[in-house]
């Protein structure tokens, strides 16, 4: 007989132009946040024909809202829906939990994509659309793993739940759902873009808001007031300084080689009303990194003290303080312990089949691996096919082999934790 790590790699590789095209039509079909329906029937019936006991449901405002970790902006999620499939086990192994999300962000400038942001078109050893790094791509490497076990007649010991989820990239509202609706494991796995590094830790980030202020006056006579465009100069150096001092905590080696391992980032600058007139007042909205195993509430705290301390450099901030709120999105940081089991397995998986150690880092953004370790208490590792430097760029892509590679280590480290049970005869 042959051994069950080679049947499945054979069949893997069998497959590969057929789940190639299946990539195609996931890329092809529009999934923005509120239109994840179709390829979530996609996904749905794949799941279906594997015969897992599937489960696809709109997610709840009214139940999600009262979570204190809900951070949407939408108050109905019409058009939003998750798709989980289990495939049970025998009784007496580990679970596991493969988590991505189906919803994309949008396309931007089309002028800037030198294909059709949808197309699906490959070349190169290439897929190219939007979401095929971020993260459809990583769900077919989980979706093969699992096929490529469930038709090779493996029996597993241990659970099996695939989880399609919505709402990742507004904050993570789909995976909270998923939490909410009693879905637990012995471990997580998200197949998110990281080169085919493993991140077991990963930062959280926050968004927020400054509001400066200054005093009006005439153009003409701009000196009779105060600009709160300048005075956005020293908040801007203030925040820079307490970003750089933040990091300077951070001397592991998952951090080598990122110059700034948990950035603060002003990312809009909405100030003044005519171009004749001293702005009075001005708002920067940015993302605040939350450094793994640090509190929310503790990063909050960094900034609006700092921000408070401008006073002791300006007077004018004494009579007229910055004023920051916190809204929108936001992402729990999450770690596992590196010396867990299931990181054990999944570095054994990777080293067998690539030949030589992982590359181990720590994610530089945030994932629902924060939710599924720190809501749902489940250890969580981020690893996948596809780069941080193509998510959410035009013409985004992402390389086919890394996905096949991705499939076969997963499919290992699946065999690996939920341990086989028996093999089914022909």
């Amino acid at each position: 007989m042959i051994p069950i790590n080679e049947e499945v790699k054979s069949f893997i590789n069998n497959q590969r132009e057929d789940y190639v095209d299946l990539l195609k039509q996931m890329v092809q079909r529009e999934s923005l946040a509120g239109h994840e329906a179709s390829v979530q029937d996609l996904v749905e019936e794949r799941l279906n024909s594997n015969g897992l006991m599937v489960d696809r449901w709109e997610l709840d405002y009214k139940q999600l809202s009262k979570h204190p970790e809900f951070c949407a902006s939408r108050t109905d999620f019409e058009g939003s829906e998750n798709v989980v499939g289990v495939w049970k086990g025998e009784g007496g192994g580990k679970s596991l939990i493969l988590n991505g999300h189906v919803d994309v962000v949008p396309e931007g400038e089309l002028d800037q994509w030198d294909k059709a942001p949808y197309s699906g078109e490959v070349k190169g050893g290439r897929l190219y659309g939007r979401g095929s790094t971020d993260m459809k791509g990583g769900n077919l490497a989980s979706l093969i793993a699992l096929e490529a076990l469930k038709k090779t007649g493996v029996r597993l010991k241990g659970d099996v739940i695939f989880q399609s989820v919505v709402e990742e990239e507004a904050g993570g509202s789909g995976t909270l759902s998923t939490i909410e609706r009693g879905y637990k494991a012995d471990a997580a796995l998200i197949p998110e873009p990281t080169n085919l590094a493993i991140f077991p830790v990963q930062q959280g980030s926050m968004w927020f808001k400054v509001h400066i202020y200054g005093k009006s006056a005439h153009g003409g006579t701009r000196y009779e007031g105060i600009s709160a465009i300048e005075k956005a100069f020293k908040v801007n150096e203030a925040i820079l300084s307490l970003e750089r001092e933040r990091n300077e905590l951070l001397s592991r080696d998952l951090y080598d080689g990122n110059p700034i391992p948990v950035p603060i980032n002003i990312g809009t600058i909405n100030g003044g009303n005519w171009p004749s007139s001293v702005p009075d007042h001005l708002e920067m909205e940015g993302r605040m990194g939350v450094i793994p195993g640090e509190i929310p509430q503790q990063a909050k705290s960094e900034m609006e003290e700092r921000l408070r301390k401008l006073s002791e450099q300006d007077e004018w901030f004494a009579e007229h303080p910055v004023k920051i709120e916190w809204f929108g999105a936001r992402w729990l940081p999450g770690e596992i312990d590196e010396n867990h089991p299931f990181l054990e397995r999944l570095e054994e998986s990777y080293t067998s089949h690539k030949g030589q150690a992982p590359v181990m880092k720590a994610s530089p953004w945030g994932t629902d691996g924060g939710l599924l370790s720190t809501i749902g208490n489940i250890p969580t590792v981020v690893f996948g096919p596809g780069t941080t430097s193509e998510a959410h760029q035009p013409n985004e892509s992402i390389e086919l082999d890394a996905i096949f590679d991705c499939a076969t280590i997963m499919a290992d480290t699946i065999l690996e934790w939920c341990e086989v049970a028996e093999r089914k005869e022909e």
